[in-house]
């Protein structure tokens, strides 16, 4: 006889795991693993605009004084927010009324379920894998805003967080792109200069996102000194050596979500991974999906938020023709 809450076990299965599960989507990921590093995954419960408050001048009451001078007290205006929507995935799972009577049980339903968990979140990690190196616009828009946004191609125009590029130079990240294809003896004179172009006293890129390209261009650069990577970097599970004081990181390999042949110089300090608190990798409306005209049930795990920025002149790329 077969289990009679079918439903239930299937969406209890999934908030049973949906912790993990969420885990396991942000540290699928190298980009999405350090920013979760920086201690830069903020939940968030409501609204429907996500902002991310940022400095855009410098408080122009800032000055030298002598003794009685008096000081400058007038308002000024230097915060304001970038502003990004909320981006929504989801999975279904599915069971049908013949798999249930074939996997008749309590146990063997959940082994079922287990293992279609696991394929669903195989399936959600590279789903925003893939959405954090792209700009947004695949799926009619709806997709999670990335790296082609935040560090574009074209850094001095379009809109990115609700600024206009165009208008503010402060939002404007470094981009650079290389006369000649990049080789292992011009790699690291490239990488110089984007580094140099976003220090900031003691701000400084912290990631740098290599292509397979990229990668073997400075590993080999690199071939007659000795590198050292990091425990704290290893713990992380990616290949890593050193860069100034970023880790350079291979997040290409098989089915690489990068673009071809470039760098991505990043501050994860203003950079945020921010999923909704009631839609984090959870079971979407349990119990009440049925199929009208077939015998099936389905559980949906879902996720709804976005990754934002609130530097993004702290961000840069290095482009190699």
């Amino acid at each position: 006889m077969a289990f009679p809450n079918v439903s239930d076990i299937i969406a209890t299965t999934i908030e049973n795991r949906s912790g993990e599960i969420a885990d396991n989507v942000t540290m699928n990921n190298a980009g999405l693993a350090y920013i979760k590093k920086s201690g830069n995954v903020r939940s968030f419960s409501g609204g429907s605009i996500i902002y991310e408050e940022l400095s855009f001048a410098a408080n122009g009451n800032a000055g030298w004084y002598s003794g009685y001078d008096l000081l400058p007290t007038a308002a000024q205006d230097v915060l304001s927010a970038a502003q990004y929507n909320i981006a929504q995935a989801a999975c279904p799972v599915t069971i049908s009324g013949l798999e249930e009577l074939r996997n008749a049980g309590k146990q063997q339903i959940i082994d079922l379920m287990d293992a279609r968990l696991n394929v669903a979140e195989a399936s959600m990690a590279n789903l925003l894998a893939a959405a954090f190196y792209q700009d947004g616009t695949a799926a009619a828009g709806k997709q999670m805003v990335g790296l082609n946004a935040m560090v574009p191609t074209t850094p001095t125009t379009g809109t990115y967080g609700g600024i206009d590029r165009a208008v503010w130079n402060v939002w404007r990240p470094q981009v650079t792109t290389m006369a000649l294809a990049a080789t292992s003896a011009t790699i690291q004179l490239a990488m110089d200069q984007v580094y140099a172009g976003l220090v900031r006293g003691r701000d400084a890129p912290n990631l740098i996102l290599a292509d397979n390209f990229m990668w073997a261009q400075y590993v080999q650069s690199l071939q007659l000194l000795q590198r050292f990577t990091g425990t704290s970097e290893g713990n992380l599970g990616f290949p890593s050596i050193k860069f100034m004081n970023a880790d350079v990181v291979l997040d290409g390999g098989i089915g690489g979500f990068i673009s071809a042949r470039t760098m991505f110089f990043l501050n994860t300090k203003y950079m945020f991974f921010r999923p909704h608190s009631a839609r984090n990798m959870v079971a979407l409306s349990p119990n009440r999906r049925y199929a009208v005209n077939q015998d099936a049930e389905v559980s949906v795990l879902a996720w709804a938020g976005q990754m934002t920025c609130s530097g993004s002149q702290f961000q840069g790329r290095l482009i190699s023709p």
